[in-house]
């Protein structure tokens, strides 16, 4: 009884989402994008942004349109956001420089170094950023976005496609029923299973790994606060702790409902063909044909992802429940000093004129 009443509970609903970086989290609100990052000293460093497409033209924003602008920011931003983080917590930087040694020249340790007075030493940071020109860093960026797409392409699009085709010449009664429509069916059933597979398996094998598990925690801090803050209720470490880790409107539920909508609308790709042409694909047109409808599925995904946000209904929990299975894997509970940094970021975000209602 105590869950179902806690469930319902919300006060409100946010748009208000984030993501778990390293050794941090970063929270998009309708006007301000925020960064909490621990340093290796323990403290928080609070960096604050405008949000990106805040003041996009209307057309941006309407239905499975704004999807594929909201994807692409949060592809950028979020690249961004984790390359910040890993210079605030020093994970980019481990291995401090030292000065050369000369051959022959015995070495010096720091300590032995003559030292001014402290009172007459200016205050200088520990470590000096070296920037690199904006224009590597965007180039960098770019080609790992492109590189990441590229990987997403051919294990969800291009593999499953691959591996149906062996398939059917190790079996070639699944693919000569007699059957067009039916052999579409058996051949888009195929892939669709592959792809959920594949997802499922990738999230697990990554949530093996030490590191990954610690950003996975993280993640459970955002979602906590955001429910906190959705519940009402004051955005306290206790309060905090107390809330569900699984949330309708993550990250990994978008991805596990655009596995499921390119499934669906990949049923109607050989039908469609037929009546047009009187034949199927070759599996060449047919890869090009799903990499061309991924712009529709990421827009479909995400009106889904929103919908869910704003109600709460048989349709919606269907809707939700593979994504909330899947966060077991993904959202962990975190430990207080995570919990902090999500208040800090989420605090920086909510906006005064309540713009983050839904």
């Amino acid at each position: 009884m105590k869950k179902k009443e806690e469930k319902n509970s919300c006060a409100l609903r946010t748009s208000i989402g984030g993501q778990a970086l390293m050794e941090g989290i970063m929270m998009r609100g309708p006007q301000k994008t925020a960064l909490a990052v621990r340093n290796p000293r323990g403290e928080i460093v609070l960096e604050e942004s405008e949000t990106r497409g805040a003041k996009r033209p209307k057309i941006c924003k309407l239905p499975i349109i704004r999807g594929i602008f909201g994807y692409i920011d949060s592809m950028v931003i979020g690249y961004k956001a984790l390359m910040r983080s890993a210079e605030i917590s020093g994970l980019d930087d481990i291995v401090e420089k030292k000065p050369k040694k000369k051959k022959g020249q015995p070495e010096v340790e720091p300590a032995a170094e003559v030292e001014a007075p402290p009172a007459e030493t200016p205050e200088k940071p520990e470590k000096e950023e070296k920037k690199l020109p904006q224009w590597v860093v965007t180039l960098t960026m770019a080609a790992s976005i492109i590189f990441g797409l590229a990987i997403a392409v051919g294990l969800f699009v291009w593999l499953p496609t691959f591996l149906f085709s062996l398939f059917v010449k190790g079996v070639p009664a699944a693919q000569q029923t007699g059957n067009a429509a039916l052999d579409s069916l058996i051949k888009s059933a195929f892939e669709g299973v592959l792809k959920v597979l594949l997802l499922v398996g990738y999230m697990g094998v990554i949530s093996l790994t030490k590191d990954i598990r610690r950003t996975f925690r993280y993640h459970g801090a955002e979602h906590k606060s955001i429910f906190c803050y959705e519940a009402g209720k004051e955005l306290t470490v206790e309060n905090v702790r107390a809330m569900r880790r699984f949330h309708p409107r993550c990250g990994t539920s978008f991805l596990i409902l655009m596995v499921l909508v390119s499934i669906f609308v990949s049923f109607f790709i050989d039908p469609i063909c037929i009546a047009a042409t009187g034949s199927v694909l070759p599996t060449v047109w047919r890869v090009l044909v799903k990499i061309l409808l991924i712009p529709l599925i990421v827009g479909i995904g995400y009106e889904l992802i929103k919908f869910a946000g704003r109600h709460d209904n048989w349709f919606t929990r269907v809707i939700s429940a593979p994504g909330l299975w899947l966060q077991r894997l993904t959202v962990l509970e975190p430990d207080d000093q995570m919990i902090e940094c999500a208040i800090a970021a989420l605090k920086a975000v909510i906006p005064e004129d309540g713009s983050d209602k839904i």
